[in-house]
């Protein structure tokens, strides 16, 4: 008698297509953030064209759904970049076919922003509202020029104090990079780190404080997620519990955390911008070169895969500047 199949995530004995692709891009080495991306996007793809399965589809029904994200959602260029390169992904990888030069896509238009910047004095004026970790991490955006992501997944071997540097491991396109330390801050970092350490400590002794190490090194080191320096720098209250390996451990703080903080810190110094934690790595890059910095070193400690992006930053402290207006003629 044939009993009835549990529901294990499993179709015809093979993993449904969303697993396939989790297992495939984590054995690839790709973000946690990358793989969540993606996923959204063939999931769309997929109930886009009534839940029929990608190998079914062909490149018209990629040029159709790219279409749609343009001019239906009205998606930006990037976003609508995004979605093509995760169905790319999944004919590349998972489907295993070539689809071809995509040559009907109705493009997102890209828009030519100059993004919001702080100055310095606005700088000084925000983290007068700002203290304890909330500080710190922004201290990470404004000082080392690091995303909001970046300065969160920031794990305690990668704080060089000797050498005031930041290894940023997995940044933007999957690459490793090392920023500067600011030296101000290092005092109540250690003092921050200390308090982790101690709270470690203790998680050992309750029998946790293990954590989730990135690729395979759990297997490869299976006691290194004990170990205080793969810790995250900037850990949760709470602990929460791996859905894949049922691994209770402290995750970085969300960053939402940081972000409310940041937006009352904001409005307590009354400075009326649109702005957000990415405004100060803005500010980072933009008064590193009015400080007189190269735009090529500033691109190494952002991460910019070419200079033509942090050329952006140029336009901000050159557009106008030297023009005298014909009112104060």
């Amino acid at each position: 008698m044939n009993t009835p199949a549990r529901n294990t995530g499993r179709k015809n004995g093979k993993p449904k297509l969303l697993t396939q692709i989790r297992q495939k891009m984590r054995t690839g080495n790709y973000s946690d953030k990358t793989i969540e991306a993606y996923t959204k996007w063939i999931k769309e793809y997929v109930v886009f064209n009534n839940y029929r399965h990608p190998a079914e589809l062909e490149k018209e029904n990629v040029e159709r759904f790219l279409t749609y994200l343009a001019v239906k959602r009205n998606v930006s260029a990037s976003t609508q970049n995004q979605a093509l390169s995760a169905l790319l992904y999944l004919y590349k990888n998972i489907v295993k076919r070539e689809i071809g030069w995509l040559e009907s896509i109705v493009r997102a238009r890209r828009s030519k922003r100059i993004p919001v910047v702080f100055t310095k004095q606005e700088v000084r004026e925000i983290f007068k509202h700002l203290s304890g970790v909330p500080k710190l991490v922004c201290s990470l955006l404004y000082g080392s020029g690091l995303r909001l992501g970046e300065a969160l997944r920031l794990r305690i071997k990668d704080i060089n104090f000797d050498s005031n540097q930041i290894i940023v491991r997995e940044a933007k396109g999957n690459k490793d990079r090392i920023t500067t330390l600011p030296q101000t801050i290092i005092p109540e970092l250690k003092e921050h780190l200390n308090k982790v350490y101690l709270q470690h400590k203790e998680d050992l002794k309750k029998g946790k404080g293990r954590t989730k190490l990135p690729y395979a090194l759990a297997k490869k080191y299976p006691n290194a997620d004990k170990d205080f320096y793969w810790q995250y720098a900037f850990p949760a209250d709470r602990f929460i519990k791996d859905k894949e390996t049922g691994l209770v451990f402290r995750y970085h703080i969300h960053e939402s955390t940081i972000q409310r903080k940041l937006k009352e810190a904001i409005k307590k110094a009354k400075i009326n911008k649109p702005a957000s934690s990415h405004t100060l790595r803005h500010s980072f890059a933009t008064h590193l070169l009015e400080n007189g910095y190269d735009i090529r070193t500033i691109q190494e400690l952002l991460g910019h895969n070419s200079v033509k992006t942090t050329m952006i930053y140029t336009h901000i402290i050159n557009q106008g500047s030297g023009v005298k207006s014909p009112l104060d003629s």
